[in-house]
């Protein structure tokens, strides 16, 4: 019965049945499919576009699909459709791990390359050229220089792109407004260590020493060092002490220090000052720049 069903499986795929296969296997109790049957349905979804249901199916077999390029192809086929590049790109590359060689797999992940430039280009002259009243990064910055992707720990802060359905959401759960300078950076880069990562720090006309920072948080919760993550701004707050007047933006190299976004004079909604905190003096709040733009650009080199 079950090779039967196999090869009809195999026989409407080859006559573009796609519908009839994913019919016929869910009709089958989902506690009753396997990996196979499972890779079948989620293949036919993918042939009929409909990529979000693709990629829950095949990560219901995530586990058994780790040794099988197939799996990786497939579930980088429906992630590269939904313009999620950077899960598509990693998953390619393990089916090229795999099975190297692969003709398709080597030209998805040229497409992919490809297509990631352009979004960095087209988002970097978006963010530098917003229309007059919006904040964005300051002109002179170079968005695509500013990161050092090639710092030992650039992996443990860097995800992908947001969404502005991801922004919305993690807005809601920090409870505050993320400037908007901060979330046009984030769409080209999602957090990072910056090359500049020393800021003045200056009293009048004088100035007293510097801050220094260790990575710039992005936003999301994927990483443990992103803005709702598991070692986020809502934990270090928490943790160590850190006074409760808004984000942690940037972690330092100690952990009794960071740089944050400061709402008190703003309020939820607000432009919020970047400030300094040390947690071994929590009287003493240090005030850096007026907003995430002035901030940016006064980081210098060491």
């Amino acid at each position: 019965m079950r090779e039967e069903l196999l090869e009809q499986l195999e026989e409407w795929h080859e006559e573009d049945e796609f519908e009839a296969i994913v019919d016929a296997i869910t009709e089958i109790p989902e506690e009753e499919r396997d990996y196979v049957l499972t890779s079948h349905l989620g293949r036919a979804l993918n042939n009929l576009e409909r990529y979000e249901e693709a990629v829950e199916q095949f990560l219901s077999i995530a586990e058994e699909g780790q040794e099988d390029p197939l799996w990786h192809y497939r579930i980088g086929l429906a992630y590269y459709y939904l313009e999620q590049y950077d899960n598509a790109r990693e998953a390619f590359e393990a089916a090229d791990r795999l099975e190297p060689g692969d003709e398709d797999t080597l030209e998805f992940l040229e497409w992919i390359r490809s297509k990631t430039e352009e979004q960095e280009e087209e988002a970097a002259v978006s963010a530098v050229e917003a229309p007059t009243g919006q904040a964005s990064i300051p002109a002179d910055t170079d968005v695509t220089d500013f990161w050092d992707d090639g710092a030992e720990a650039a992996d443990s802060f860097t995800m992908a792109q947001p969404t502005d359905d991801l922004v919305e959401s993690i807005e809601e759960e920090l409870v505050f407004k993320l400037p908007a300078a901060y979330i046009q950076m984030m769409k080209v880069h999602n957090g990072g260590i910056p090359r500049r990562r020393y800021f003045p720090v200056t009293s009048g006309d004088a100035t007293e020493g510097r801050i220094e920072i260790a990575g710039v948080l992005g936003i999301g919760r994927e990483k443990r060092l992103s803005l709702c993550g598991e070692a986020g701004s809502r934990h270090m707050i928490e943790s160590r002490g850190y006074p409760e007047i808004g984000v942690v933006l940037c972690v330092c190299p100690s952990e009794a220090e960071a740089v944050m976004l400061d709402y008190r004079a703003a309020g939820n909604d607000g432009e919020p000052e970047i400030v300094h905190v040390d947690q071994r003096h929590p009287d003493k709040i240090t005030r850096l720049a007026p907003n995430f733009q002035a901030f940016v650009q006064g980081l210098v080199h060491e």
